[in-house]
């Protein structure tokens, strides 16, 4: 089949039930499954660090037993790998394994650059939880990776702060937004956090615990729900704190940021899992001060997270030994030692339920000493991941966000008249790039 005729085809189905027969039918050989004997060299593209220290652990162990070795070339992370991958795809020169963010998944199945690993991974899928898993499947029958790290949404404060200003920990976001007002009242110079505008990913968790599908599919065609009831009310929510002045609505990861939470000029932070290591360099004399708690919830009755953040390993059409490859992808994220090793040398927090209270999660990150619960809480939170939708063109909506979002904080402007423009631009791309849209 050409490769245009097949990319349309695996972008229209790869949401419903024939996606994996499409990917089945284009992009496998009918000895994908047949059992290699014989040496085998696999490609790993990753970010990660300390990969290749991880990557040793199996080539002298499990690997070196089964005739299958893995060298890792390091790569950069978010679009250029993705870029890379497609380019290297086209000239298929891809390499055996590949590291990819969740929300890139749908871009490289929608190119035929992800093999569909089901019948290779065994009894994988009961290493993680449900909402995690299925951002790997994109709602078929398929496999396009295995979880690799997870990024659940937690809410981070200042416990000494919110002890001296008298606040209560906010279990619901009305209470969320009562906290901030309260605190504007008795420190008029002190924010509870901030609206970050340079941050998709966070607005992205934060509609996906509110319930919102930001691509879905009808028939043959995507729908695009970025505009939806439940992010709208996201929107609707942090721009009316926005303009009233009850929260900054200053950028993170500034110098300016670093020093708002080190002095205590704001005292929370709505983040994921990974928050320590970035608080450890933001805000150092801080350190044993803060708390971490669940997310703020939309009603009393509900338990729910985002997610922000996390990866997967995925076996890619154009190897010649995916059946090894898948067989490596997923030994490294459900094999304790492969895990432990991950968490040390690349301070990832494991996808796999399992390892989330095993190893190096038995005690608190050091940042967060004073919460000798943190992973055990981490976990429990973990396991109410919501379910995401990801689509082909995440990157064109991320700009978008980042565009209209930060013009729309900058001058505490409506949150929802930004909230359609990146809904219109992402639209406009997918007709542009060929995409069927469902109006």
């Amino acid at each position: 089949m050409p490769n245009t005729k097949r990319r349309r085809l695996v972008a229209t189905t790869v949401a419903v039930t024939l996606g994996a027969t499409a990917l089945a039918a284009c992009g496998s050989s009918d000895d994908d499954s047949e059992t290699e004997s014989g040496p085998v060299s696999l490609t790993y593209w990753t970010w990660t660090p300390g990969m290749d220290k991880v990557v040793d652990l199996w080539n002298k162990g499990q690997g070196k037993e089964e005739q299958i070795n893995v060298t890792v070339k390091k790569q950069a992370s978010g679009d250029t790998l993705v870029t890379k991958i497609l380019t290297a795809h086209k000239a298929g020169e891809a390499p055996d394994l590949v590291q990819a963010e969740y929300q890139a998944l749908p871009t490289l199945v929608s190119n035929d650059a992800l093999a569909d690993i089901s019948g290779d991974v065994g009894d994988a899928q009961s290493k993680f939880a449900e909402g995690v898993w299925q951002q790997t499947t994109l709602g078929t029958d398929a496999v396009y990776a295995v979880p690799q790290d997870i990024g659940p949404m937690m809410f981070y404060y200042r416990e000494d702060l919110f002890k001296k200003y008298d606040l209560t920990v906010p279990t619901t976001w009305d209470e969320f937004a009562e906290t901030a007002r309260a605190l504007k009242k008795k420190s008029p110079d002190t924010d509870l956090t901030t609206f970050s505008a340079n941050d998709s990913g966070l607005f992205a968790g934060l509609a996906q615990q509110a319930g919102a599908q930001w691509w879905t599919t009808e028939g043959d065609k995507w729908k695009v729900g970025i505009d939806d009831a439940a992010t709208q009310k996201v929107a609707t929510f942090w721009g009316d704190l926005v303009a009233e002045g009850a929260i900054d609505n200053q950028p993170m990861y500034t110098p300016a940021w670093n020093k708002a939470l080190n002095t205590g000029k704001q005292i929370a932070w709505v983040s994921a899992v990974w928050a320590p290591g970035t608080l450890t360099t933001a805000a150092p004399d801080t350190k044993g001060k803060w708390a971490m708690a669940p997310l703020p919830q939309w009603s009393e009755s509900e338990n729910v997270t985002g997610s922000w953040g996390g990866s997967s390993t995925g076996v890619t059409t154009d190897s010649e030994h995916k059946e090894a490859a898948a067989k490596f992808a997923a030994w490294l994220n459900t094999d304790g030692e492969a895990l432990n090793a991950l968490a040390k040398e690349g301070g990832i927090y494991p996808a796999s339920t399992s390892a989330q209270l095993s190893g190096a999660f038995q005690t608190p990150p050091d940042y967060f000493s004073n919460q000798a619960d943190f992973y055990t809480e981490a976990a429990e939170i973990a396991e109410t991941t919501a379910p995401s939708a990801w689509g082909p063109n995440v990157n064109v909506a991320y700009t978008s966000f980042k565009d209209a979002f930060g013009a729309a904080a900058k001058n505490k402007s409506d949150f929802t008249d930004a909230l359609k423009t990146m809904q219109d631009d992402t639209v406009a791309d997918m007709k542009k790039q060929g995409f069927g849209v469902s109006e």
